[in-house]
């Protein structure tokens, strides 16, 4: 019996160890961080006329109201999936915000990331009012994108405003 004792000490560590090891684990709150994950082949100009301005341009176009020669026309979603819709258009432009901020893409640390998650956070809000089915809040979450992109491309790009600048020489 001797012989056996210090197997069966053994199997019961081992069985121990097993057990502690599937019990479940505290999840971790703390941001995964691996340095050259991110994929940021997408150049700046790129991700903005393919990914963002799509979707922006469907928030904008989508909310608010237009005044011509056939009348008035609200330019709001009439249907549950055309609410969807915009709402994942929003899902976009928050994500967007995101990836302006991914190392590889960002400008610096200043300015460049708090328009970058005031961007995000307009999208939120476009989102939230989407869902809700709320016209005069997606309307004002379509001005707020409206002010963050306007905001960074004066900062970062003043030459994208001056296009539209009908005083300026073609």
């Amino acid at each position: 019996m001797r012989i056996l004792e210090p197997f069966r000490a053994l199997v019961t560590a081992t069985l121990f160890l097993g057990l502690a090891s599937c019990a479940p684990q505290e999840e971790s709150t703390a941001p995964l961080e691996v340095e050259g994950f991110y994929n940021t082949d997408l150049n700046m100009a790129e991700l903005m006329t393919l990914v963002l301005e799509p979707a922006a341009d469907i928030l904008w176009s989508s909310g608010g109201w237009v005044m011509d020669a056939a009348g008035y026309e609200e330019l709001y979603p009439t249907t549950d999936d055309g609410w969807a819709f915009v709402r994942a258009q929003a899902a976009i432009v928050v994500e967007s915000g995101n990836s302006l901020a991914l190392p590889g893409r960002a400008e610096d640390s200043d300015a460049w990331l708090i328009y970058s998650q005031g961007l995000s956070d307009a999208g939120v809000l476009a989102m939230e009012a989407a869902t809700a089915q709320d016209k005069e809040a997606f309307f004002q979450a379509g001005a707020q994108l409206y002010s963050v992109c306007t905001a960074c491309h004066q900062a970062y790009n003043p030459d994208i405003l001056n296009r539209f600048d009908s005083n300026q020489a073609d």
